[in-house]
């Protein structure tokens, strides 16, 4: 049986997701960093449609693909700066909460790279898109594969 789209169903039910992508594009935050945190928490949710997404949008505000594709090997990859890797562990954390929650070191780490009012941004897109991957896979949201 074909799933609903909720968009579809129920047009009001995105409001409040809307409004955290609102804040968060007004927030400032980078978005270079921002595309990190979505395709990261995205490959390890196994959304295909948010990373496929994510990963267009990342290439059009001019990220390396060479850095896209070694998102899901961050910890072994040398294409990362050690601030970029305090985020991308924070994510990890964050995705896998129900594991051991956000460490004292990470936490501590993200907060001494980027101050305080900038790890609320951080966390607002992890809820963001942590939200939107869970959505997504629910229903089975799908995305038409380019033609080759």
């Amino acid at each position: 049986m074909k799933r609903i789209i909720i968009h579809d169903v129920d047009p009001e039910a995105y409001t409040g997701m809307f409004a955290l992508e609102n804040y968060i594009k007004e927030s400032g935050f980078s978005p270079k960093l921002k595309h990190l945190i979505k395709i990261r928490a995205s490959e390890l949710n196994g959304c295909a449609y948010c990373v496929d997404m994510h990963t267009q949008e990342a290439l059009a505000d001019g990220e390396s693909q060479r850095r896209i594709f070694a998102i899901a090997t961050w910890k072994e990859s040398p294409l990362f700066t050690e601030e970029e890797r305090a985020l991308l562990q924070l994510t990890d954390e964050v995705t896998f909460i129900s594991k051991d929650g956000v460490s004292d070191e990470t936490y501590n780490n993200v907060v001494k790279f980027y101050g305080e009012k900038t790890f609320v941004q951080i966390m607002m897109v992890l809820v963001a898109i942590n939200s939107w991957n869970r959505l997504a896979i629910s229903t089975k949201q799908i995305f038409e594969p380019a033609a080759h």
